[in-house]
């Protein structure tokens, strides 16, 4: 959460004062913290973008000034990214072909070849899992919001079905040491199609989402194209990154991701109609109609996969 500036071929971030629920942004040091570390971990896939952290205080005569000496809050300073060159504009404007996206394909790729393994008990990840899908519930069951009962009892009630009968489909990827230190927001507009591409704005408030198996991430990516119109996007980036990785996730593993992520995009879509005065109120319900219809349809690609 914050201000964005835009200043001629600079991009100036402040963070809002808010409270998160993994982290507390009340108190300048809380503000600093998270600024440096926006722009360490964002620099693992846009090095020359972050430029580093900036001060915002004082002047000699009381005025806000970038690097006075009175510091006031902090702020990450970036490069100013073409437009149309993000993922998502440029799939409305036509121009993404398959050759850009197998160089963001390659960026990935290389990217999470470098990623140690990260340890962690098969039981801290299903409740991950466990845990955020009874959250998806709480909010997809809201009576408040016009969605199909029908619908929703379906998606939730396959995904209960996998997580009390398979958890060894997840159990497997952290015995392999499939989880690394990720993005935790692969998102079409966090994506630039320069040469070469950079991926922007990872999650940087806390480790834990960061946390992932790459093809729940890619899943989560390959989703977003979807609801965009660009379902060949996730298969093409999923196949080459599996091979790069030497990788072979089934298709009832990345059946569930796409459907676990897709109603995780439904809540969180919602979730703005839960805030005191939401912007855009319209907007929100009909998208949530759309991840549950794509959640629907990953399920169906689930109970066709064969089981191992």
């Amino acid at each position: 959460m914050a201000w964005v500036f835009l200043a001629g071929e600079r991009v100036y971030k402040l963070k809002k004062p808010v409270e998160y629920s993994y982290r507390d942004c009340h108190f300048l040091e809380d503000r600093e913290f998270l600024c440096r570390e926006e722009v360490r971990l964002n620099r693992r896939l846009a090095e020359d973008v972050y430029l580093g952290v900036e001060t915002l205080g004082l002047d000699a005569e009381g005025r806000l000034a970038l690097g006075g000496k009175s510091v006031v809050d902090w702020l990450v300073v970036m490069k100013r990214l073409p437009e149309h060159q993000l993922l998502d504009v440029a799939l409305a404007e036509g121009t993404v072909t398959r050759e850009r996206i197998a160089r963001v394909g390659d960026r990935l790729a290389a990217f999470y070849r470098d990623r140690e393994p990260v340890a962690m008990p098969v039981e801290t990840y299903l409740a991950h899992f466990a845990r955020e899908h009874d959250r998806n519930r709480e909010v997809l069951d809201d009576s408040r919001f016009s969605l199909s009962a029908e619908r929703v009892q379906a998606v939730l009630g396959r995904l209960d079905r996998l997580l009390a009968e398979e958890p060894n489909l997840l159990g497997d990827r952290v015995h392999r040491g499939r989880i690394v230190e990720g993005h935790g927001d692969l998102r079409p507009e966090h994506i630039c199609l320069t040469d070469p591409p950079v991926v922007i704005d990872c999650l940087e408030f806390s480790r834990p989402l960061r946390l992932v198996d790459p093809f729940d991430e890619l899943s989560f990516l390959g989703l977003e194209c979807d609801r965009l119109g660009a379902a060949w996007i996730g298969e093409q980036l999923i196949r080459q990154c599996a091979r790069a990785l030497g990788d072979r996730p089934g298709r009832r593993l990345l059946a569930f991701y796409t459907a676990y992520r897709a109603c995780l995009r439904a809540r969180l879509t919602l979730a703005h109609l839960l805030e005191p005065n939401p912007r855009n109120p319209d907007k929100w319900e009909p998208r949530a109609r759309q991840y549950l219809a794509l959640a629907q349809q990953a399920c169906r690609e689930l109970d066709a996969a064969p089981a191992r």
